[in-house]
């Protein structure tokens, strides 16, 4: 039973060559409702997870890669199709290489950080779903984008760059503060 939360995981990450297909195909109706799918099970593994005890090691990793490749996936998918602008795409998908990139290297430098969501990022992650969702669902209804993008992506670039810089101060002062891993006694 404890992995129930994992295979739901399993099945968001599933929905997000789905999710892509549709956008491509301008079916926006379907893709909306795919990412909102992927989106209440974010909440509803997280929730068995808790509430039953039922985390894993697994699900720790798989968790958050599930939300960032639905999350990197729309949003190039988006801007490829030109729905959303290449700046806001390139401010998202470089602030993921980013810490993947700090985890990286701190770990082959044998001072392995521990990535815990600051509360910035989650106001980033928020951010990002709800546009995610209004240009979904506005283009699903047929109406202009071009208010929603022109406004809604200002806050989404700063809250996306906000968060990438706190995770990058706080790896900084990780690597300086913290001696190798082969060097502890």
């Amino acid at each position: 039973m404890h992995n129930i939360p994992n295979l739901i995981t399993l099945g968001r990450i599933l929905l997000v060559p789905l999710t892509v297909w549709l956008i491509i195909s301008e079916a926006y109706g379907a893709a909306f409702l795919a990412f909102v799918i992927a989106g209440a099970s974010d909440g509803v593994d997280g929730f068995l997870a808790r509430r039953f005890d039922w985390r894993t090691e697994l699900g720790a990793y798989l968790d958050p890669l599930a939300d960032k490749s639905l999350l990197v996936s729309v949003y190039v998918t988006l801007g490829f199709l030109k729905v959303v602008p290449a700046w806001l795409v390139i401010t998202i998908v470089s602030r993921d290489v980013l810490i993947v990139g700090a985890v990286l290297l701190s770990r082959i430098m044998h001072k392995p950080v521990k990535v815990a969501p600051l509360m910035v990022s989650k106001a980033n992650t928020l951010a990002q779903i709800l546009f995610a969702v209004a240009v979904l669902g506005v283009a699903a209804a047929g109406n202009h984008l071009e208010a929603l993008v022109n406004y809604g992506s200002i806050p989404v670039a700063l809250l996306t760059a906000a968060s990438g810089a706190a995770y990058l101060v706080a790896w900084l002062r990780h690597m300086a503060e913290t001696p190798p891993e082969d060097m502890k006694q």
